[in-house]
């Protein structure tokens, strides 16, 4: 996991129509990057569509808004249609960028065990370095803790 103050590795990702996004495209902002298990799961699509539901405050501070799992490019498109999603979705079907941010964690499911996707975020500051982590959050209210601890550190 990355930690306060340490500079955001940047990516090159596809977005949900298939153009390349990086972080480095994104000096001089602010960037929301969250990490999610998979597209049109329930816990994905509350927290998602929190997001959504306040985007216009996110968008009104500048700031780029990624949300980032291993599902394709198709299956983002569809998530972000079906949703109204106003953001931008990172398919990272490697999971290397995902794994450098720290989101590829060990997880327990009936007993067996196996790799799979934190849901955590983090506040990128405008040089590039984390200006805040969430490493476990709450799918319907972590869009206003993300929110309002971005009016508080701009």
């Amino acid at each position: 996991m990355l930690t306060k103050q340490q500079t955001a590795p940047d990516f090159s990702l596809p977005d949900e129509t298939g153009t390349t996004r990086t972080l480095t495209a994104e000096a001089g902002k602010w960037v929301v990057i969250y990490f999610y298990p998979k597209d049109d799961t329930p816990g994905c699509t509350k927290e998602a569509c929190a997001i959504r539901d306040i985007y216009d405050e996110f968008a009104a501070l500048g700031v780029t808004v990624f949300g980032v799992s291993k599902d394709s490019v198709a299956s983002h498109a569809k998530f972000k249609e079906k949703y109204q999603l106003p953001f931008t979705l990172l398919s990272d079907e490697t999971g290397e960028m995902i794994d450098a941010y720290g989101a590829l964690q060990e997880k327990s499911m009936f007993g067996k065990k196996y790799m799979g996707i934190q849901r955590m975020s983090y506040l990128i500051d405008p040089t590039g370095k984390v200006a805040k982590l969430y490493p476990k959050v709450s799918p319907t209210e972590h869009a206003h803790e993300m929110l309002a601890d971005l009016k508080d550190l701009q």
